[in-house]
């Protein structure tokens, strides 16, 4: 017959306590295992957790939600494997050790051998191991902390790339693009997890601009009533994308106008297209609707600027109007027509900017879906050794 100790009162912690210790002098967790050999298994493969960091409650948390249901088929009779493992991913080691090295990644190969730098990551991932392993023991969490899988490790490494090659036999793997946000410093994409880290996101002031995007006039019939020159506006808040623009957006029924004036800046005469609710916003105080002859007597000293409203139309007949390309340095990867013309965006609104999305595929999600269904191509882009940017 089992005899329990006899508590007077009620101390969660010397409870846990005497049951960890219980476990641990009668190999329980070990037991539980050994002696279904021969039943059917269910294997635990732990989603690894990062040694170079303290444990937090989450990680508490988690482990219990995970014991839960190892512990359910234990119960049910299986012989359960639970391996342990650690996650030694880089880039939050490696910038942690080029700190306290005070190095960069320049520095590599030069200042520090690519061997001694290895050696400092690998120490610095497993830095707080002995911590974990006492909560993991404190928490009752089973799991095989002997033999635990490291990311870092060849064996594991093989084995990636092995199941890699299997997926790959099968005809499973394919090449596209995401979006993903990437550090040039680092020379990589970044995860979410990284994006978390302190320090990540700054408040900055970001300049906007509203770019005018020169229509090819024989791309369509919109504008055959028009003389000179038309110009698409399109606003952006992100002016360092604008070499990698292949689109425009405009929305299906928002309602556009081609607009006869002057340019403030230059003074001299431009027609230009923008959503009709934004044209006093874009314009401002020193535009007025003018005459012909506000226009022939208009001068660089005029206090106000005349415009004039040639023509409207909804954003689907603008779709499909080609416009050179603005910055041209590269081309896309399809260099056909598909690139630099007006498409649908679901996403565009006329709240701000001018009712027209400058659309770059390979910096946003919304671009690059929107471009993706319309059949344009992205342009990629290079970092500075030439060297095709992951997205």
């Amino acid at each position: 017959m089992s005899q329990f100790k006899e508590y007077k009162n009620l101390n969660l912690i010397d409870v846990a306590e005497n049951i960890a210790e219980f476990w641990k002098q009668n190999k329980t967790f070990n037991k539980s295992v050994e002696i279904r050999e021969g039943q059917p298994e269910f294997v635990f493969y732990e989603g690894p957790p990062s040694a170079n960091g303290m444990p937090g409650i989450h990680h508490v948390m988690a482990r219990a939600l995970k014991d839960i249901f190892c512990r359910y088929q234990t119960q049910n009779g299986k012989q359960v494997f639970r391996k342990a493992g650690w996650d030694t991913h880089g880039l939050p080691v490696e910038l942690g050790v080029e700190k306290e090295l005070g190095i960069t990644k320049e520095d590599i190969g030069r200042k520090i051998s690519i061997e001694d730098y290895n050696k400092a990551c690998r120490e610095a991932v497993m830095r707080y191991t002995d911590v974990w392993n006492n909560l993991t023991e404190k928490i009752g969490y089973w799991v095989d902390l002997d033999d635990p899988y490291i990311t870092y490790k060849s064996k594991y490494m093989e084995t990636v790339w092995w199941l890699l090659k299997q997926l790959y036999n099968k005809d499973l793997l394919y090449k596209g693009y995401t979006i993903q946000p990437y550090s040039p410093k680092a020379g990589t994409g970044l995860s979410s997890a990284e994006l978390n880290m302190p320090g990540t996101y700054h408040d900055v002031s970001d300049t906007t601009i509203v770019a005018q995007f020169k229509v090819k006039k024989e791309s369509t019939d919109l504008f055959n009533d028009v003389e000179g020159d038309v110009n698409i506006l399109a606003w952006t808040t992100t002016p360092w994308t604008l070499p990698s623009n292949t689109a425009l957006a405009v929305g299906r029924d928002i309602e556009y106008v081609v607009v006869k004036t002057f340019n403030q800046y230059t003074f001299q005469p431009v027609t230009v297209v923008l959503a009709k609710v934004l044209l006093n916003k874009n314009f401002g105080k020193k535009y007025a609707e003018g005459t012909d002859e506000d226009f022939a007597n208009y001068t660089s000293e005029s206090k106000t600027i005349p415009y004039q409203i040639l023509k409207e139309f909804t954003g689907e007949k603008l779709t499909g109007t080609q416009y050179e390309q603005l910055v041209p340095w590269f081309t896309p990867n399809d260099t056909s027509e598909k690139a630099f013309r007006v498409i649908l965006g679901d996403f565009v609104t006329t709240e701000d900017g001018t009712g027209i999305v400058h659309i770059a595929p390979t910096f946003g999600a919304d671009d690059a879906k929107a471009a993706k269904e319309a059949g344009v191509p992205p342009m990629l882009i290079k970092d500075e050794n030439d060297n095709l940017v992951p997205l």
